[in-house]
This record gives structure tokens, sequence and C-alpha cells, in this order.
């Protein structure tokens, strides 16, 4: 095991120690996890100060951890939930996190002896193991929920070196930011941010989950090759003629509700999580809540280029609350979808059924996630599986909404995907979505037609000559008072 380059490219950032052939960890903090099933930790000062002790332990104590991270240990656990809930915690819950924790050196074991799959009908292997999977470097890791579970565990107890993270481009991924949040600036939703992590921990101590999660690094070469498709130019989306997919539009509901198996879009942030595991609480934060596993990503996924996306397959939801055109099109992509309509002559294109964070909900076997990136059992599944989104990146970073669905609906047409999901969340400047695009359907347009419409307004609108958006301009009649449409 140490001789694996995965392996040693991930080491300096897991709190386990190596000694060869073998891991394991320090006797300090083995006696300490075993510990706490004897009632020793009963409160959040307590908690903080046995996480003092293990952070001594591992030698992580020159690495600070957020001022008020103490103080927002102990107004959670001893103000915030009832004595009912505190006791299940620390009687129940934090003990099998002990357990958990003590069993982390054989799970990763286990992991990397089961780490590399061969590709049927190819046998090409593919590395699968966790590794540092830097920028440009498009691959894959495949991690049992149980193993996941156990790092988000060392995160909870704030047990990551912090090393160099920040040099590498990664998210913090200890909790201490977190809890530190809850204490400088008090709110219910940071509160309730909380709450979901410890809603995730109650349920894997009680029933932990068998399934299997794949991340993927998506990367558009910056050059062509006979195998991939590189990161396209004005003229690949101006000459394509790929019919536009079916367009649904949701005025109402969430997209992480969405009925029908589809890809979930999480548009906020360059860095995987956002400020999830900080004051941060819009629709990426929100997603990585109710799903805590998507936060084992931050640990190893650098910050995303332009021509990167994200593919996360197999998370389980444990909670409910109340770019660009190319990033869009790199994550809505199966590379094996374009191999299929590259070598389709053009004339053709119109019998074609045109068919990416994407998540799926449930446990995923390690057979299931290995089909996810088989190509020809992908090629069939794919045919199914649209793409449910909304307003990207038109919140906090001040996006225009109207063009950014359309840049979403020409990503997923050229991607094959075989419709898209729209939730509006009752934005006013997308009432009239749904008339525009069933116009635009009706008029039979490719994905180059609407393209090369959007960058005719664009050009406009820069010139000063309109001033109104992009729906109307496309079809005032629309929005002419008391007036239907042909």
């Amino acid at each position: 095991m140490e001789k694996r380059e995965d392996w040693k490219s991930i080491l300096p950032y897991l709190p386990v120690v190596m000694r060869p052939p073998s891991l394991f960890w320090p006797s300090q903090v083995v006696e300490a996890l075993r510990e706490l099933g004897c009632g020793r930790v009963d409160s959040g000062r307590l908690l903080f100060i046995f996480i003092t002790e293990l952070r001594n332990s591992l030698s992580l104590s020159p690495e600070p951890l957020a001022p008020s991270t103490a103080h927002g240990y102990a107004l959670f656990f001893d103000e915030l939930i009832s004595r009912e809930e505190c006791r299940k915690w620390f009687d129940e819950v934090l003990p099998a996190l002990g357990d958990l924790l003590l069993r982390l050196p054989s799970l990763l074991e286990a992991h990397y002896e089961d780490a590399d799959m061969v590709i049927d009908g190819v046998g090409a292997t593919v590395r699968t193991g966790l590794r540092m999977l830097d920028s440009q470097e498009a691959g894959a890791v495949f991690l049992t929920q149980e193993l996941i579970a156990a790092l988000l565990a060392c995160s909870f107890l704030c047990l990551f070196p912090v090393h160099d993270r920040y040099e590498k481009q990664l998210q913090p991924v200890n909790f201490d930011e977190l809890f530190a949040s809850l204490y400088d600036d008090y709110s219910q939703k940071q509160e309730n941010k909380i709450w979901c992590i410890i809603h995730y921990f109650e349920r894997i101590s009680s029933d932990m989950p068998k399934g299997v999660v794949s991340f993927e690094r998506k990367v558009f070469p910056w050059e062509d090759d006979s195998f991939h498709i590189s990161y396209p130019n004005a003229n690949f989306w101006s000459t394509s003629v790929m019919p536009l997919c079916r367009f649904e539009v949701h005025s109402s509901g969430l997209i992480e509700d969405h009925s029908s198996e589809a890809v979930e879009v999480d548009f906020a942030n360059e860095y995987l999580g956002g400020g999830a595991l900080r004051r941060g609480c819009v629709q990426e934060e929100i997603r990585f809540m109710i799903s805590p596993e998507l936060i084992a990503g931050m640990l190893f996924l650098p910050s995303m280029a332009d021509n990167e996306a994200i593919d996360i397959v197999g998370v389980a939801r444990f909670s409910s609350y109340k770019g660009e055109i190319n990033k869009a099109f790199c994550g809505f992509l199966q590379q094996s979808k374009y191999q299929q309509y590259k070598k389709i002559p053009q004339e053709n294109f119109d019998a074609v059924t045109s068919t990416s964070m994407e998540t799926s909900e449930g446990e995923n076997s390690y057979q299931d996630i290995r089909n996810s990136h088989n190509d020809s059992v992908m090629m069939e599944k794919s045919n199914d599986i649209g793409v449910a989104t909304g307003n990207w990146g038109c919140g906090a970073f001040g996006g225009d909404p109207e063009v950014k669905t359309i840049i979403q609906w020409l990503a997923a047409s050229q991607a094959q995907r075989p419709f898209i999901a729209y939730y509006t969340f009752g934005l006013g400047e997308l009432q009239k979505l749904d008339k525009v695009a069933c116009w635009i359907l009706s008029q039979r347009w490719t994905v180059g037609d609407l393209w090369n419409m959007l960058v005719e307004y664009s050009t406009s609108r820069s010139k000063g000559e309109t001033n109104v958006g992009f729906l109307k301009w496309l079809l005032p009649s629309v929005y002419a008072h008391g007036s239907g449409m042909d």
C-alpha cells in the first residue's frame, strides 16, 4: 500500500499514521476514542476539550482552529439542543462515532485493496482510489458510505491536518469554522446547518448505509483529440445542428425534489461546497447540508477551472428544509455520448434523440457505480436522465436569469440530455419563460440557431440598442398586454 501513488498523494491530508505496511492511530488517540463510551464527555465544553486532546495527540496543535470554536461547540450542545437530544448524542451517537473512527485505518486499507477496476470488454484498469484529484486531472474516486462517514467524523472532531490546503486551492474540511460562526454571528440558518450534520450522524450511527459514492472530475481538454471533445469555441456553438431538448418550467418546488431521474445542477462556486462549512447558506451550501456525504469531496477536489466540472453519484439525502456555457456543457456531457454523435453525418441529426454536479440518491453498489463509468451501460442509461436546474449564478453573483436559462438549455441539448427541468423559484423575470420556450420549440430551432440569437441579443445589449431582457427581445408579442401567442 505504501507504494501506491494515489495513497501517497492523500496521506499528508489524513490524520492517520502510516508505519509500513499498515495504518494506525497513535496509542493516545486509540485510548481516548475508546473512552467515549464511558461517559467522560457529556457537554459541549468537555467535547471541545476532548477535541483539543485528540489534536495534541496527532501533533495538530500548531495548526490553530477558528478562535470561537470552543464557544460554538458549547453554545450548540449546552444551550441550543434539548436535554433529551443532548443525552442521546453523548450516550449513543458520539460513542458510535468513536468506534467508527477506530475502524478508519482498516477501512482505508480495505478501500485500497479494492480501489482499481477493470472496464469490461476493454481490459483497461481505471484508478478509483482515494487520492488528490488536482485541477486538469480527469478521474474518479469511489468511496463507500461507511468510509465517508468515518471521514466526516474526522471533520466533526477537527482532526484533518491543514497542511498546505490553501496553497493547493482546497476547501477547509474541519468543522471548526462551522461551529465558530454559530457563536460569532448567530442565526437560525447557521444552527439549522449544524442540525443537518447532527441528524446525519444520528442516522448513520444507528443504521450505517452500505452503498458507494463516486466523485469524478470531468475536464474538457484545451485541444481536441480523437477520443474526447475539447473546450468548445464560439464556432462550435454557432454551427451546432443538435436539436433543442424538451424544456419543462417549474414555477414552484425544489430542484432536489424533482420526481424523475435527473442530473441536479449545483451552481455557485469554483470551490466545491462553497461556504457550506462556514456561514454560507444558499443553494450550494443547503445541498451539501442535506446530503453531507457531498462534503467528503472537499477533502481531495481542488477548485475547478473554466473547463472543468465535478460529477457526484450515489449520495443519500438525510435532511429536508423549508460560467459559462462550456462549464455547464462539461457537467452535463457524457463523453461516450459525444462519441456517438461525433460520427453521425450532419444531415442525420434530426433523427438523433437529444438526451451535471450529478447526484443519485439512495444506495449504490460497487457494480452500480462501476456501470456508471462503463460507456455501453452509461450510453443506455443516460438516454433517460435529464437535467434539473435553476437560476444559475443569479443570486449573490448577479447573473442575468434569462441569459443563464438559455445557456443551460443550450448546454443540456448539446449534451443530448432528453429534457431540462427548470425551477424558476417564482422569479418575476421568468414568468413568461414557459410560453417563450414553447414557441422556440415550435420553430424546431437547433442549438446553433438559439445560440446565434443569444449572441445577436448580447451584441445589441452591449451597444445600448436594447435594454429589455432576452425573452422579451426575442418574442415581444408574448409581453404585449392582453395578447396571446400564435
